[in-house]
């Protein structure tokens, strides 16, 4: 709970409105410390007060975002998931057949990331990226080699 604490803190020190319905949202993102789409953020808090809403929950998605106290996802379908900040830089491998999400390692972007770097002067923002394929499972069943 401390670090839901710190994103208030940090919050009002950038002169922003801790609002119930974001104090809400970041107690229940807290609380679950996994990736969470905003329908799972809605289901968690929408019992708590009827001053909520699905809109209200992405525009306060949005600003956590903007912020750089939450991270955004794109799973490639047009569904996003979200988790807190320090959550750790990962990759998500997405199975654009049977939607299996799996976590590897960020380690694998390094060289990417530097080579991006090195060639086009390019900063990128890997830290939660998704890669949609094929899982080993789907590729067996639709006879796919490597």
């Amino acid at each position: 709970m401390k670090q839901k604490y710190r994103m208030i803190t940090t919050l009002r020190q950038r002169g922003h409105r801790i609002t119930p319905q974001r104090e809400m949202i970041i107690q229940a993102m807290m609380h679950q410390r996994r990736h969470l789409t905003a329908e799972a953020i809605f289901a968690l808090v929408r019992d708590q007060s009827e001053a909520i809403n699905l809109a209200t929950v992405y525009r306060t998605l949005d600003f956590l975002v903007r912020e750089g106290l939450i991270n955004r996802t794109d799973l490639g379908d047009g569904s996003f998931i979200y988790t807190t900040a320090d959550h750790g830089s990962h990759l998500h491998l997405v199975c654009s057949n049977c939607q299996q999400i799996t976590e590897a390692s960020y380690e694998m972007l390094a060289s990417l990331q530097h080579e991006l770097s090195c060639q086009y002067g390019f900063q990128a923002h890997l830290h939660h990226l998704a890669i949609t394929g094929l899982c080993e499972h789907c590729r067996e069943e639709q006879g796919v080699s490597s």
